[in-house]
């Protein structure tokens, strides 16, 4: 069930099966100049990222799993066998099934096919790395860009211990500066768009205090400066067994606000994390005001971290934001889930469940609580 069946350049769609890798397909159509945008972990295959509302550091300019997908095919709990949707990039016909199965995580079918939606790759790309003094101030240039209509490709915040531990990870060889810092792809379909674009950012930079301000002049420093924000969690988690325990926990965790509540939310996690006395990074997908924390801590700690998610969610949700922009919620959050859209959502939510998996096979009390009360948390 890996396998790609059908290319439509055209249409700019694909049709694949559920078990392919999203690497793999990415990597197909880079033959062909296109882009399937979301781009999660390194093992996410197409149906696992679909089941997740998966995105990535792409979701800003192209969207998520859920805006990129026209239609899936569906095994339900009892066998039966549905596609939602024909090829059309519109339609009005019927109930949206496909945004139903998308992000249910499992819970009400197991998808086995889908055609996705692509973009064409930008003919030009610069990528940018710019440091700031602090991350109020990588953020307030976040916001900046977005309100003056400026579409990064990509957009991404890390701050200065994420920097200390890409540096320390022997992963790249250049060294960076240790703060808070921006990477941002811009591109467009020519040299003069694509500076245009780049200016336009780097005088958004200096009105928000930019220290440094550093391109990307080749393919392969192209490569290596991204390559650092792909090795964010393994720089985070080597540092940790090298620094602290060789057994430490990490506990991944996210959470997304409006773009307006971005600066005050992700200012007081840190502030925050650094009081709790636990060693954090923070990286986010800052485009679209999505952050996470990839907290270090030991066994007997479990409780005090435990403590210091809730109220990076409690502070989410305080902004208007959610307890997950990307990780779903599985077991971990269901209680989080409960706060942030009330128990008389969650018992529509449980009728679906129960109506189409009457037997409760598929993911039992993934999400929420099939038994309401179930008082594990």
């Amino acid at each position: 069930m890996n396998k790609i069946l059908k290319l439509n350049e055209t249409d700019l769609d694909v049709t694949v099966q559920g078990g392919l890798g999203w690497e793999e397909l990415r990597d197909y159509l880079s033959d062909y100049h296109l882009l399937y945008s979301p781009d999660p972990g390194p093992s996410a295959t197409i149906a696992g990222g679909l089941a997740n509302s998966c995105s990535g550091t792409n979701a800003a300019r192209y969207g998520t799993a859920k805006e990129n997908v026209l239609s899936i095919t569906v095994v339900l709990a009892d066998g039966t066998i549905i596609k939602t949707k024909k090829r059309a990039r519109k339609s009005a016909a019927g109930y949206n099934l496909t945004g139903l199965f998308v992000g249910s995580e499992g819970t009400l079918g197991i998808i086995t096919e889908a055609t996705l939606k692509l973009w064409t790759k930008p003919k030009f790309e610069n990528i940018a790395v710019i440091s700031f003094p602090s991350i109020a101030d990588a953020a307030s240039t976040v916001t900046s860009i977005v309100q003056n209509g400026i579409y990064a490709n990509a957009l991404e915040l890390l701050d200065e211990t994420m920097m200390r531990f890409i540096n320390e990870s022997g992963e790249t060889t250049s060294k960076y500066d240790v703060n808070p810092t921006l990477m941002l792809k811009l591109g467009g379909d020519s040299k003069e768009t694509v500076k245009l674009l780049t200016n336009s950012v780097k005088k958004i930079c200096a009105q928000n205090n930019s220290k440094t301000f550093r391109f990307a002049e080749t393919e392969d420093e192209k490569e290596e400066l991204w390559t650092a924000r792909k090795v964010a969690l393994w720089s985070t988690i080597n540092w940790g067994k090298a620094n602290i325990d060789p057994e430490v926990n990490v506990w991944t965790t996210d959470v997304a606000v409006p773009i307006s509540n971005f600066v005050k939310t992700i200012s007081e996690t840190q502030d925050d994390i650094k009081q709790s006395g636990f060693i954090s990074s923070i990286v986010g997908h800052a485009g679209d005001g999505n952050f996470h924390a990839l907290i270090l801590y030991k066994h007997e700690d479990y409780q005090k971290c435990r403590d210091l998610v809730q109220r990076m969610v409690d502070r989410a949700l305080v902004h208007e934001g959610t307890c997950t922009g990307e990780h779903g919620v599985g077991y971990g959050k269901r209680g989080y889930l409960e706060e942030e859209v009330g128990e008389d959502t969650i018992a529509l939510m449980r009728k679906i469940k129960l109506a189409l998996d009457p037997e409760r096979i598929l993911n039992p009390d993934k999400i929420f609580k099939i038994d309401p009360n179930d008082h594990e948390p």
